[in-house]
């Protein structure tokens, strides 16, 4: 994708901008005061092009799967969404003042560091899954750093159902982290292909880079990379102090068969805990919430495993968001007209169009909202009348 111009950030009620955080291929994010209660949040913001249809689906997807798991402690929380004045969704969200972006290639991180972040990446994948969801972007940058030091998973931005069917078009991958069937379109994501990405994490917090990535300039192009995976040889991290254990756990993460990964990413972080144990460290404890459905085939998995604990007891996350809606939705932000001595003309006619035009359904929603300001001032004209009748039969 080209890369384009942040756009400016929006005026939000209730909200003061304060900087810009970052900018992606797809949104904008920017820190933001909040009034009340005071607190800093970002917010993530749509360029002004709205009118892509798979950004907005995309973008409505991420708000409703973050809305149903940022309960999780490993999950980025979401407070609010809605639509500014100028027509561009927004997400409101906990401000992580750092992530992993950056930090794994510029020093080298503890490995009982490494371990719990692991596990917690682990638990909120494994949380996912359960509710019927895949993330599909698991990787370092998408690891925030809260301002309590924990880790949390963020961009939900093209997560999708577990229920979907093998013709589903994969609309975006992060080719370092991505499993091999993924890479040549044979999936579109599964709780296999989330292993793998798992597996490729936490290598590249060992190793300062990702899998099969080299150290030759002009020898990790897309497309190298992507012949390197499709083949799968496991590298080990070459770090003296990561024991074979955890390597020989990477390695079959990383499996270029499915099948002899680990069967879920819960899986995957008791291997994790057990090389804590190892090293004599505190296993970091799994959390998954109790009451997540598990999708057909996890049960049926679950049921020959001999797991408890696992029993069906509400209706799939994954079946209620609905990866398909790329409307604009949620209030828009009024825009309030200030109070001079003089009044302003009306804006032109084509430039009412096209204030309708950004906000996509506004003439069905400005029309209603004009309604209820007459019914208002009606209201009280009449309130006021009746004050004034009253006071004057109560003179008389």
């Amino acid at each position: 994708m080209a890369k384009r111009l942040p756009s400016p950030p929006p005026v939000l009620a209730g909200l003061s901008y304060v900087r810009p955080l970052g900018s992606g291929g797809f949104a904008d994010v920017f820190l933001y005061e909040q009034d009340m209660p005071r607190r800093e949040v970002a917010v993530k913001v749509l360029p002004r092009d709205v009118r892509d249809g798979e950004l907005l689906r995309m973008f409505n997807a991420e708000a409703d799967v973050l809305a149903r798991l940022s309960a999780h402690p490993s999950i980025v929380t979401v407070y609010q969404a809605g639509i500014s004045a100028d027509g561009r969704p927004y997400i409101v969200m906990e401000y992580c003042p750092t992530s992993l972006a950056r930090r794994y290639r510029l020093e080298r991180m503890p490995v009982a560091e490494v371990l719990r972040t692991g596990v917690k990446l682990a638990s909120a994948i494994e949380s996912a899954h359960r509710a019927g969801l895949v993330h599909r972007d698991i990787k370092p940058s998408n690891i925030l750093i809260t301002s309590y030091g924990a880790p949390v998973l963020a961009d939900f931005g093209i997560s999708s159902s577990l229920t979907h069917t093998a013709d589903d078009e994969v609309t975006a991958m992060s080719v370092p982290w991505s499993a091999p069937e993924v890479i040549d379109e044979r999936s579109g994501g599964s709780v296999a292909s989330e292993v793998w990405s798992l597996g490729a994490t936490v290598y590249s917090l060992l190793a300062g880079r990702s899998p099969f990535e080299r150290s030759e300039r002009g020898q990790n192009a897309r497309e190298q990379l992507r012949r390197r995976i499709l083949r799968a040889a496991y590298t080990p991290t070459g770090r003296p102090d990561v024991p074979a254990s955890l390597e020989a756990l990477l390695a079959r993460a990383m499996s270029r068969d499915p099948g002899a990964r680990f069967a879920s990413a819960g899986a995957f972080a008791d291997a994790l805990g057990a090389v804590q144990l190892e090293l004599g460290l505190a296993p970091t404890p799994l959390e998954v919430a109790a009451d997540l459905r598990v999708p057909p085939a996890w049960a049926e998995r679950a049921a020959a495993s001999g797991e408890r604990g696992w029993e069906p007891t509400g209706a799939s996350i994954g079946a209620q968001v609905d990866f398909a809606d790329a409307t604009l939705r949620g209030p828009a932000r009024s825009h309030v007209e200030g109070r001079g001595a003089r009044r302003r003309a009306a804006p032109p006619a084509a430039l009412a169009r096209t204030r309708d035009d950004e906000l996509g359904d506004a003439p069905a929603v400005v029309p209603a909202r004009r309604l209820w300001l007459w019914s208002a001032v009606g209201v009280t004209a009449v309130a006021i009348a009746l004050a004034a009748g009253l006071a004057i039969g109560g003179v008389i």
